[in-house]
């Protein structure tokens, strides 16, 4: 590794980008990997998984690109300032960066400026300079933004490019229209919303857009009043018009809506469909075909519209997913009655029109002919490579579930399978589980459940041992949402 050339090693760590752990233990290993890694981790160093707010010496480095006089004042009010000039630092940090992420910023300007006034005046400075100092922006996620970085002389050079935004839909809309004059080159848009009021702004932002592939909405408000409905058309009548750029669309509405169900089906290149909505008109929704749907993802409480979707555009696709945990936790008690039909129509559409599939989560009732109808789904869908299982019933014993699951994988689970989840109402023995583990010939499994029985000495002897004859990849126990495919 020590007579890999530069051009050799940075093609090596951008692989590692998404790996924050191993960039930064590349950059204590000498001064070529060093002074390859910082330009990667600088690019978008607002993305790892660190307590920002706690990390004092990221300040100092911002800090050293503030004037001297501002310098002066920070440290009067007590602040110490070692390094305080980036001609001091081996790099000059800021000229890497091609992100902005607003609230991990502000959350880095509080360590030790407790004053409001103070904080946004500092940051004014910082991305004033930031602005200049930048070739250009790719990312910019701006919730909680309060500066106005589109009116900095530079920004309009800068964001030009822009090509990932992140939003929230209560931010004043005359950002939106703002941005909407400099960037027209965004491709990913996610926003998250916290209000039913009309948003011009973002439509707006939308509109402009020459090549927009990825859109989210996701919603974090609920208004109680059934008669509001229009308060997402705008937004919606806006992205019609980019049907047919949008590769991936997620949709989160919490109240009622019906642009959408009406301009669903004109979204005809989705490769990915998330959609969540409170009520779906089944009619709309069949002239709906998307040839190259790869990835499906829908809640339980719509499975007439499921059932629709997945039988017209099966054949391409990869993972679905259903969102049983909303059902699950309003029907602890009392599964609603169609919830066997329910579960069973969806079992047998999939393997009925999903050759392909590799990912998928599955709830079904215990009964014989679910039972059966699973079974023929692991003997069509030969590319299975990871299955999350729940099985939701309030009177089969759980050891006897578990085992008649087990004996089903046994005799019918195709052989590319690698990951199993368990969720709910599934337990197995020691004897059925070794009895399993003994039997399996495909691929080494990785088991993932939600139950802690696992955690016990008995079957950690036994998970131990099959780990070590290859069996068994991984044992673990998550919490339940971590169990979601």
């Amino acid at each position: 590794m020590s007579k890999l050339n530069k051009d050799i090693l940075f093609l090596i760590f951008e692989e590692l980008q998404n790996d924050s752990k191993s960039l930064f233990s590349c950059l204590m290993v000498n001064r070529i990997w060093c002074e390859t890694v910082i330009p990667i981790l600088w690019r978008n160093p607002w993305c790892y998984d660190i307590d920002y707010s706690n990390k004092s010496y990221l300040f100092i480095i911002i800090a050293s690109y503030l004037s001297d006089e501002t310098k002066k004042i920070l440290t009067r009010q007590g602040f110490r300032l070692q390094l305080v000039s980036y001609q001091s630092f081996l790099f000059d940090y800021l000229s890497f960066c091609r992100s902005i992420n607003v609230k991990i910023i502000e959350s880095i300007f509080t360590i030790k400026i407790y004053s409001y006034y103070h904080r946004i005046s500092l940051q004014e400075e910082f991305y004033e300079h930031i602005i200049k100092k930048c070739p250009k922006f790719k990312y910019l996620d701006m919730k909680q933004i309060k500066i106005r970085i589109f009116s900095f002389p530079e920004a309009r050079l800068r964001f030009e490019s822009l090509s990932e935004l992140e939003c929230e839909s209560s931010t004043d809309q005359s950002y939106f229209y703002s941005l909407a004059d400099i960037s027209q080159h965004i491709q990913r848009l996610i926003i998250i919303n916290y209000s039913d009021t009309v948003k011009f702004g973002i439509a707006k932002l939308i509109e402009v857009q020459k090549n927009l592939k990825h859109f989210e909405f996701i919603d974090h408000y609920y208004c109680f009043n059934f008669f509001i409905m229009d308060s997402y058309k705008e937004i919606i009548l806006a992205l019609e018009k980019k049907a047919d750029s949008i590769n991936h669309l997620r949709i989160y509405f919490e109240n009622h809506d019906f642009t959408l169900q009406k301009v669903l089906p004109k979204f005809h290149k989705l490769k990915t469909l998330t959609i969540h909505c409170k009520e779906f008109n089944v009619e709309q929704l069949k002239s709906g075909v998307y040839n190259d749907l790869e990835i499906f993802n829908i809640d339980y409480y719509n499975m007439n519209a499921a059932f629709i979707i997945i039988e017209n555009n099966g054949r391409n696709l990869k993972k679905i997913s259903i969102d049983f945990i909303s059902y699950i936790n309003v029907r602890i008690r009392i599964p609603c009655e169609n919830f066997k039909y329910n579960t069973l129509i969806l079992i047998r559409k999939i393997h009925e029109n999903c050759p392909l599939i590799e990912y998928l989560s599955l709830i079904f009732s215990p009964s014989e002919q679910n039972f059966s109808e699973f079974e023929k789904l692991l003997k069509v869908c030969q590319n299975l490579k990871s299955l999350l299982l729940i099985i939701y019933t309030l009177e089969t014993n759980e050891m006897i579930l578990g085992k008649q699951v087990l004996n089903t994988l046994i005799k019918s689970a195709p052989t590319k399978l690698r990951e199993i989840r368990f969720l709910n109402h599934i337990r197995f023995s020691s004897e059925a589980l070794e009895e399993f583990l003994g039997n399996w010939k495909g691929l080494a499994l990785s088991i993932i459940t939600s139950d802690s029985l696992y955690n016990i000495k008995e079957y950690k002897k036994l998970i131990d041992k099959y780990k070590n004859d290859g069996v068994i990849e991984d044992f673990r126990c998550n919490r339940t949402m971590d169990l979601l495919i």
